[in-house]
């Protein structure tokens, strides 16, 4: 089952589409003219295409049986002006989606790609989306569900993970340190109550100096210590890679070789290149901003052919485009 396939009343009324689409649907049925139509979707430049599973989703409510629609796969590369997704269907059934249908991919893509480009630079220590905090709640799962596409390993929320099949990821917040009163005392309860595939890692950054905090909890904990995180503010000059090295050497010095080191906070394409250009040892990556904030990827709608007619806008060359990436959908 597609886990998209909860589209909205608001989409299917139109009611977050351009009024311009509604009105031209009005006008069309009260001339009586409701033409099959070949529309076709381009991005404005590369990146990896995202959003085509809810897409697709949106016009299995919309479109009648003999509707033929091709597109290019969920998590593919796109080239600028490429078709990723072609309509073939009368007018009335899906023109009034446009809106939508161009949103969706345009967001989805611009968090996709901004995704790859991190995971990229991060390779091969992986990256969790923990950007959900720095958007709106109702779009946070599509986000958290396209940075994975993007190659994120998992995400933080339950519904983002939900949507891409995986299982979310978080250790502990500040909030349950300080209310503690004591990183130790709070790992302690985070590891009596929590199931045992629950991986034990502790924040170090709250009270004490992080190479200290995470002795403290390594000592206490032993083997059952998975990792330790680092999420220095900026106030206090933020995560470097200098810090990354000493408590590495300080926990391998002290025998707590198999802790690993997880570092958040502030996280991008620049600073993830400067650990890694550094040498710093680390062993997960949690970045925010730098994918919820990615510019979405302009997608354009434009109508080729009217009744089997090439046809087009100025500047842009009549009948349908070739690419032989494209996919005929079948309805699931």
């Amino acid at each position: 089952m597609n886990p998209f396939s909860s589209i909205t009343d608001e989409t299917l009324r139109g009611d977050n589409a351009d009024i311009y689409f509604q009105r031209a649907r009005d006008i069309l049925a009260r001339e009586g003219l409701d033409p099959v139509v070949t529309m076709e979707i381009f991005p404005g430049r590369d990146g990896i295409l995202c959003g085509m599973r809810e897409a697709l989703a949106l016009l299995a409510r919309v479109l009648p049986p003999d509707a033929q629609v091709w597109y290019l796969d969920e998590g593919a590369p796109m080239n600028r002006k490429e078709v990723v997704l072609r309509i073939r269907a009368r007018y009335s059934t899906f023109g009034l989606y446009e809106t939508a249908l161009l949103g969706i991919l345009a967001s989805h893509s611009g968090w996709a790609t901004a995704a790859r480009r991190i995971v990229e630079a991060a390779a091969p220590v992986p990256v969790i989306s923990f950007g959900a905090r720095h958007i709106h709640p109702n779009v946070s799962a599509q986000m958290e569900y396209a940075a994975i596409i993007g190659g994120c390993v998992t995400c933080a929320t339950p519904l983002g993970a939900r949507l891409a099949g995986k299982q979310p990821a978080g250790t502990m917040p500040h909030a349950l340190i300080l209310i503690f009163g004591d990183t130790v005392r709070a790992v302690e309860a985070f590891d009596k109550w929590m199931p045992p595939e629950v991986n034990r890692i502790a924040l170090v950054d709250t009270f004490h100096d992080e190479a200290e905090e995470a002795l403290r909890v390594a000592r206490v904990f032993g083997d059952r210590l998975w990792g330790v995180r680092l999420d220095t503010p900026a106030e206090r000059g933020r995560v470097t890679p200098d810090l990354v090295k000493e408590i590495r050497a300080r926990l391998d010095q002290a025998g707590f070789t198999r802790v690993k080191i997880f570092v958040s906070g502030g996280l991008d394409l620049e600073r993830i290149e400067l650990f890694k250009r550094e040498g710093a040892p680390v062993d997960g990556y949690g970045v925010g901003s730098a994918i919820s904030a990615a510019p979405p990827i302009d997608f354009t709608g434009d109508i080729k052919e009217v009744d089997g007619k090439p046809i087009a806008k100025r500047g842009r060359i009549p009948g349908i485009t070739e690419n032989p990436r494209l996919k005929l959908w079948t309805r699931e």
